[in-house]
This record gives structure tokens, C-alpha cells and sequence, in this order.
């Protein structure tokens, strides 16, 4: 998987004992802000059928891949497609102006891989699934080799040491049907279809505060949309990080919009990720959440992600602000009238 602040690496086997207690005969998930769909990829594996949504673009890609493509429909077509990719002649493009050489998120040898596969992928006219898996092959590999702290915002000052390395196309792991059925990928605001929502479990794990994730990954959205955009700052980032806003990185926005969602979706149980870090303060989650019934919390303590534990740098790379608190709290909310028994077990 790609890093990923906000990751839940290190809440999956949580989140699979909860969901494995609420629904031990298997049955419906829905993830509604999917992200890297680490979660959704892992219920699969565990035999639920997932709908995994996400509002950006390659969000609902990677999830196409890892959750809605089947290993028995597309695994040997995957494997030759990639094999196919990686003898790809390198050139430069649009993508290595921009993020190698305007800005430097990669060495330039390998953003003209990157363009040069991209535009193999384009013209290629694939099924959704199949593009999308090429896709996230082209995103985990560039990943491996990115300059970076770990967000687009900003890279670092020299080559990271990975940086230079080649990079290295590889097929994603697919999984087989689950046995609760076939999984599904949308990109859809979740304002938008919270209604339409209907399943056995739904999880949510919303932005908790100001920064938006289609601005931490701003070129994986570029590359996945191959639009050429106008770009602005020393990051580059699309012009339309400036308008594609969400009330979940608002103080004063969230709490309502998750209010919305968690009374508007039809399942018989709720999971919910915050950090402590977020904008809302344990109490107005308790809130918000016990209209759908009784609510447990399970906490995780981890390791803040690594741009937070090198301290604050300025764009030059010089370091302005001192290392703040090295761990932050994960909470798991589940929701429902069997959570008191589920966490007693």
C-alpha cells in the first residue's frame, strides 16, 4: 500500500475483530471515505462484500483495483498488462516538467517512466478495472521512489536516497470474490449518496481536520486524471485543490456534515475512525454518534506520521518549528445495540 497519513495500517486488525463480531456469518460493508482502501482490501480478504467510495479520483482507482477487480476475472490479464508496462522506453513529459523538474516529488529518470507509461495506459482504451489496476501499479511503484515526507505538499531539499533507485512496476494484490459477494468502487461526495446507502455495516473514517486529502496527494489525482492542469505554488498543486472543498476540513463544518451521514445511511451497525488530533473532541463524537444507539471505543496509540516527527521546515528546507508530540490516539467507535457485547467478548 502507499504511505498514507491518516493510514489505518495499524488499525486493521481492530477494525477486522469488530466487524468479524457485528457480522460473523459475513455480509455487506460500506466504506464511504476509502482513501488507500487499506480497509476495504482487508475486508475482502476476510470475505465481506465491499462497497468502497471515496470523493477523488484516485481513491475510487486504487479501490477499483484492490476491491471491485476479482483475481479469477483479471489476474492473468493483470500480470501480462504490467509485464507489458515495465519494458516501456522511458521519455519525459508534462509529468516530469512538472513534478520533477518544477518541482523535484521524483527524479526525473523516473517521472519519464511515469510519463511514458501513463501515456501507454491512455492509449491502451482499457476496461475500468483493468486501468485501474495498471494505474495503481504505476502509483505504488512511483511511490517507492518518491522525495517526500510522506505528503505532496512539499518535497525534501535533496534527493531522498530512494529517490534515485529505478523504479519497479509490479501488479497489486488481487483478491478473490468474496464469498458475501462482489465488491464495488465509486467516487461520489458522501453528502451526495448517504441516502442510497444501505447495508449490513457502514464505515466511516472522515478528513479530521484542515488539511484535505486531494492535497496531500495531488499528484496521484493528476496522474490518474491525466488532465494536464493548471498547477500553482512550489508544490504544483492542481488549481482545483484552491475550489474542490469539503465541510470535513472545516471546524465548523464537520461536526454537522458527519451528523448528516451517520443519520442519513441505513445499516444495521456504524464503525467510525477519529484521530485525537481531529477537530472533534470526544465528547461531540459520543454526541453525534448515539443516535444510531449504544457506542464503545476501542484507542490505539501510534507513531504520528514522519513529516510530524522530523519537525517543521520551511520551503527551502530549512527547519522553522521544533517536533511536537511524537503519538496521537486512533479511536474506533462502533455503534449499535450488539457493540456492548461485542466489546465484552
Amino acid at each position: 500500500m502507499i504511505k498514507y497519513i491518516g493510514s489505518k495500517r495499524g488499525m486493521i486488525d481492530p477494525i477486522i475483530a469488530a466487524t468479524r463480531a457485528l457480522l460473523p456469518d459475513g455480509g455487506r460493508v460500506a466504506d464511504l471515505f476509502s482513501g488507500s482502501a487499506r480497509v476495504g482490501h482487508a475486508l475482502k480478504r476476510e470475505g465481506y462484500a465491499v462497497w468502497s467510495n471515496d470523493v477523488n479520483a484516485y481513491a475510487a482507482t486504487l479501490a477499483t483495483a484492490l476491491v471491485q477487480a476479482d483475481l479469477e476475472v483479471w489476474g492473468d490479464r493483470a500480470e501480462r498488462l504490467v509485464s507489458e508496462l515495465a519494458r516501456v522506453s522511458p521519455k519525459p513529459g508534462w509529468f516530469t516538467e512538472t513534478f520533477c523538474e518544477r518541482a523535484r516529488f521524483f527524479h526525473p529518470s523516473n517521472g519519464a517512466v511515469i510519463d511514458a507509461v501513463r501515456e501507454r495506459i491512455a492509449a491502451l482504451s482499457l476496461e475500468p478495472e483493468l486501468e485501474a489496476i495498471a494505474l495503481t501499479s504505476l502509483i505504488r511503484a512511483a511511490d517507492k521512489v518518491d522525495s517526500t515526507a510522506g505528503v505532496q505538499m512539499a518535497f525534501m531539499k535533496r534527493w531522498a536516497p530512494r529517490a534515485l533507485k529505478p523504479m519497479l512496476l509490479r501488479p497489486p494484490e488481487l483478491l478473490p470474490r468474496a464469498a458475501s459477494g462482489p465488491g464495488r468502487a465509486t467516487r461520489a461526495d458522501v453528502l451526495a449518496i448517504a441516502d442510497q446507502v444501505e447495508a449490513d455495516l457502514v464505515y466511516l473514517d472522515p478528513p479530521y481536520n484542515q488539511h484535505s486529502y486531494l492535497g496531500n496527494y495531488h499528484v496521484w489525482e493528476s496522474l490518474v486524471l491525466w488532465d494536464r492542469p493548471e498547477t500553482y505554488g512550489v508544490a504544483n498543486k492542481r488549481v482545483d485543490c484552491r475550489t474542490r472543498k469539503s465541510p470535513f476540513n472545516f471546524r465548523g463544518g464537520i461536526a454537522p456534515a458527519l451528523r448528516q451521514v451517520v443519520e442519513r445511511v441505513r445499516a444495521r451497525h456504524l464503525m467510525v475512525s477519529f484521530s485525537d488530533e481531529g477537530f472533534l473532541d470526544l465528547d461531540t463524537l459520543m454526541d453525534i454518534l448515539s443516535v444510531r444507539g449504544e457506542v464503545k471505543v476501542i484507542e490505539v496509540e501510534r507513531p504520528r506520521y514522519v513529516g510530524a516527527r522530523i519537525g517543521i521546515h520551511d520551503r527551502k528546507g530549512v527547519k522553522v518549528g521544533e517536533v511536537g508530540r511524537l503519538r496521537n490516539v486512533e479511536r474506533l467507535f462502533v455503534v449499535g445495540e450488539r457493540a456492548a457485547d461485542m466489546i465484552a467478548a
